[in-house]
């Protein structure tokens, strides 16, 4: 199924995976945790990622743009189908793409967790796959 994997300090990028739980376990390198977005996709995570001290990663906002919560690790976005997960439908991978497009550094400040994008400096393109 082709997914959006979503990296620490990294740009997103497509990928095609086998369907099934060890598959989407050995991407977020370990238990899955499904969180909804919409009606077309969801996030799978790790679901220890912050017990288990990985790299936070995205802030995902509530419809007021306050963080709701921080994934830590790298994590997918998947298409919902009516049984199982299924590939991200063209238009959802398109606008995922967007929504997490830059990678995010938390910090603490006046009692509250900010989330910065970090955008690439000029003439200094960002890698959109992962080194291998």
């Amino acid at each position: 199924m082709l997914t959006l994997v979503i990296e620490p300090m990294k740009p997103p990028y497509e990928k095609e995976i086998d369907e099934g739980l060890e598959s989407l376990q050995h991407e977020v390198d370990g238990y899955i945790e499904a969180l909804g977005l919409d009606e077309d996709a969801c996030i799978i995570c790790n679901e220890e990622g912050k017990i288990n001290g990985m790299e936070l990663n995205r802030a995902i906002r509530d419809e007021n743009g306050k963080i709701a919560y921080i994934i830590a690790g790298t994590f997918l976005i998947v298409g919902n189908g009516e049984e199982s997960f299924c590939s991200l439908k063209p238009e959802a991978m398109k606008r995922y793409k967007e929504r997490f497009k830059y990678p995010e550094r938390f910090m603490r400040f006046g009692g509250e967790i900010i989330a910065m994008p970090i955008r690439p400096e000029r003439g200094r393109p960002q890698k959109a796959e992962p080194e291998r």
